[in-house]
């Protein structure tokens, strides 16, 4: 079989191609020159700056297999590919050192001034009273997203006597610890931090996640640090913040655009910046030649591949079975991780009806992927879905019945969070996903990207406020279910909107007279 390497990747991972197939390496073809031949070859193979678009899998009449030499697919077309029966790997865990280590690099620069230190030693000044520093001993560092980088800094940081507080909701407070991490709440991370550092994807919902907001509830003089995505962390509100003093320093090794012309991080102080260096290290390099090339070959042979970016296509006959339940899977993963609000030890999945007639892998592989999708970079399938599962702590107990009550068939996930039952239950009907059940309430409606949730007292004109605060602020509602457990008693209202809501405008209405809760649920997504 022919593979063509698009992109430069470590000589290690060539001589394991080379090994078992013929490799044309054709670095820097442009798009119309990567369509004309692509047609020729088995398998591409290609890093970040290729773009394997729809036009490209439609050329590569003959490709089994595209391998991202990385984490990250956002240059390759999945959706594309899935349809195409092309299989996508990356190499999710062969940069988790170096982007580590970078992280303590950057960090340390910081606390110790090194990028402005050497530059005035470049000068010909020696000002050591201008460049005093801080120990990192006894000071707090506050991971947020404790994923393989985020446990690996943890391991790294306790070896300098740092305190470390973490959060992640789909991690136990147990596993953390193993790792010598308190789990805490976003607000007591920032509250308590001395530096943060993220490490999860970037998603609608972590878009942002720092924020002038956050960056307010920090200690004066703290750092921040991003080595994982740009736009997690708002470039402008960190320059604004380093500017008037309120945070010590930045590190960034990753930038919204990239290069990161007109940031204004360029001119902001007490900056360390570098070009997207995370897993540039000789030996990362190597891990993520030889990963991929690993995968490649896995493909090409028939066999699974260990980090599938895509599922992998289901046979005729459960495509048919089960293939409609799977983005109703999806959707209830996504749902439960957010209605849940923490860390699920044991996770039930009961399948009833037609589908349980069949294998459960695939639903329950859908299912953990629209749990774990804003915390891992990690697209999750039927061979990874159980190894992520058990790296944070969660234990998958799969059920099926041929009863699904008045259904023909019910979807229905459940576990304790934090002292309290969770249950989220939904079936598909006339080809569309439907919501059934939520904890003991019933309902049936369609899931839609935003949706608002509030738990209230029973009381007359509740609802008509509630309408009239997002009326107020512009947000449409387009469907409402209202369930109860007595007149007069909780009730529990879903709401379908067509726009999101603004966090004040959530805040305003937990504030009325007779809210017990509200949860804001967004179940569309840039992944």
């Amino acid at each position: 079989m022919r593979i063509l390497v698009a992109e430069p990747i470590a000589p290690e991972g060539l001589a394991r191609l080379r090994a078992a197939h013929d490799v044309d390496e054709s670095p820097g073809l442009s798009p119309d020159e990567l369509r004309a031949v692509v047609g020729d070859y088995d398998a591409l193979i290609v890093r970040s700056q290729v773009q394997v678009d729809a036009n490209v899998l439609a050329t590569g009449t003959r490709l089994q297999v595209v391998g991202r030499a990385g984490v990250g697919v956002d240059n390759v077309d999945l959706e594309a590919a899935t349809r195409a029966g092309i299989t996508v790997v990356n190499a999710p865990t062969g940069n988790t050192i170096a982007a580590a280590e970078h992280t303590l690099a950057l960090l340390t620069a910081l606390a110790r001034r090194i990028a402005p230190a050497d530059a005035s030693v470049r000068r010909g000044e020696w000002k050591r009273a201008q460049f005093q520093g801080v120990e990192l001993r006894g000071r707090t560092l506050g991971i947020v997203g404790l994923g393989k980088i985020g446990m690996a800094i943890a391991d790294r940081v306790r070896g300098l006597e740092m305190v470390v507080v973490g959060v992640d909701p789909y991690v136990t407070s147990e596993q953390a610890a193993l790792h010598g991490v308190e789990l805490v709440d976003l607000d007591t991370l920032l509250a308590r931090s001395d530096a943060v550092t993220v490490h999860v994807p970037l998603t609608r919902a972590t878009r942002g996640l720092i924020g002038s907001a956050a960056i307010a509830k920090l200690r004066p003089g703290a750092f921040i640090l991003n080595v994982a995505r740009g736009g997690i962390v708002d470039e402008a509100a960190v320059a604004e913040a380093l500017r008037s003093g309120h945070l010590g320093g930045a590190g960034f090794d990753v930038f919204e655009a990239e290069p990161p012309v007109g940031s204004p991080l360029l001119d902001a102080p007490n900056t360390v910046l570098t070009p997207h260096l995370g897993a540039s290290t000789a030996e990362a390099q190597v891990a993520v030649a030889e990963e991929v090339a690993d995968q490649v070959l896995d493909v090409l042979a028939g066999r699974s591949a260990r980090y599938a970016v895509n599922a992998p296509l289901l046979g005729p006959e459960a495509a048919r079975a089960i293939g409609p339940y799977l983005p109703l899977a999806e959707i209830l993963g996504r749902f439960f991780a957010q209605f849940a609000r923490g860390g699920v030890k044991t996770l039930t999945l009961e399948v009833a009806g037609e589908p349980a007639e069949h294998d459960m892998a695939p639903v329950t592989a859908a299912v953990l992927r629209g749990l774990l999708e804003t915390v891992t970079t990690e697209r999750v399938n039927l061979v990874n879905a159980g190894l992520l599962a058990k790296a944070r702590g969660i234990t998958v107990v799969e059920r099926k019945t041929p009863n699904a009550g008045s259904f023909s068939a019910l979807v229905t996930v459940s576990g304790d969070v934090d002292g309290r039952h969770v249950t989220v239950g939904g079936t598909v009907a006339n080809g569309e996903p439907r919501l059934v059940r939520l904890n003991d309430y019933r309902l049936d409606m369609a899931p839609a990207d935003v949706m608002l949730i509030t738990h209230h007292r029973d009381r007359p004109g509740t609802i008509g406020r509630i309408g009239g605060t997002l009326g107020a602020a512009d947000v449409n509602i387009s469907a409402m279910h209202l369930a109860r457990s007595a007149p007069r008693e909780d009730a529990l209202m879903i709401l379908a909107l067509d726009d999101d809501v603004p966090d004040a405008v959530a805040r305003a209405i937990l504030d009325h007279e007779g809210l017990i809760d509200l949860w804001t649920i967004r179940l569309g997504g840039d992944r």
